[in-house]
């Protein structure tokens, strides 16, 4: 599933070329999660603004006239965009294209459970109803060792569900979980409110750092993911615990262990991550 880092890489590759550009046709594929929410038609002519990211959503800003709006879209479980300059026929994975001047922007998904959704505004529903349920942007200065701390006194869930739960902090995906984990010495199982203040310190740094990375090297590409331009992310080759079950750990040599939290494979290490 695309995450933060994805879909910022995304972003930072489709923000400059469509800054400005006109729409000049829309097409619709196979339905996705919900219904766009505009005759498609409607948006032809609408010049775009600057692109933006609010956790795992792009918005894409549309002003037509006197009327504004714009586009929120989701990549769902498996979905990417490409921004095609000169746009192949669309496959049958291909469910939406943004024929612009600066090129076609399309989505695939093979699973279908993105969505692109109309909305008046970010702060109008659908946009703000599906917003308003995020937690803060990892990389926010109001997200503070203190902040974090007290979010996280009154939750008995274990951590890593937490914080792939999305509503405390954003962005940190499974892949970026597990290893914030391991570098800030956490047991995934540990309950939230047995957290100090320090060690909830140690998670903030090392998400962040394990974010920065992450989008440094592209985001993390395990099946089909790359960025609008076809570029495939590398953190995955980084990764000292995720995905490694059975081999040693990096920093002390225990062999790395595999459990299933929340339906997801959490990946640490029994030595050096303590409860």
């Amino acid at each position: 599933m695309p995450e933060l880092p994805e879909v910022e890489v995304t972003r930072r590759s489709i923000a400059a070329p469509l800054h400005g550009a006109t729409v000049l046709a829309v097409r619709l594929g196979k339905p996705l999660r919900w219904p766009l929410g505009c005759p498609p038609e409607s948006l032809v002519g609408a010049r775009l603004g600057q692109v933006q990211r609010r956790g795992k959503y792009l918005w894409l800003p549309l002003r037509q006239d006197s009327r504004c709006g714009g586009l929120l879209l989701h990549l769902g479980m498996s979905g990417s965009l490409a921004l095609q300059l000169a746009a192949e026929p669309p496959g049958p994975h291909a469910h939406f294209d943004l024929v612009t001047t600066a090129g076609t922007l399309r989505l695939t998904d093979p699973r279908r459970f993105g969505a692109v959704l109309w909305s008046e505004g970010l702060d109008k529903a659908p946009a703000a109803t599906l917003l308003a349920r995020l937690g803060m942007e990892p990389f926010d200065p109001a997200l503070t060792p203190q902040t974090l701390h007290a979010a996280l006194r009154g939750r008995k869930v274990a951590i890593k569900s937490l914080l792939l739960g999305g509503q405390v902090v954003v962005g940190a995906g499974n892949i970026y979980a597990c290893e914030a984990l391991f570098s800030a010495g956490i047991d995934p199982r540990t309950r939230c409110d047995r957290l100090s203040r320090p060690r909830s310190e140690r998670l903030l740094n090392a998400l962040r750092e394990t974010l920065s990375r992450a989008l440094e090297l592209g985001g993390s590409t395990l099946r089909d993911f790359s960025d609008a331009h076809g570029m495939a992310g590398a953190f995955q080759s980084e990764a000292q615990v995720y995905g490694r079950a059975g081999l040693p750990c990096p920093r002390c040599g225990a062999q790395v262990r595999r459990i299933v939290q929340a339906q997801r494979s959490t990946f640490y290490c029994p030595a050096c991550q303590r409860r």
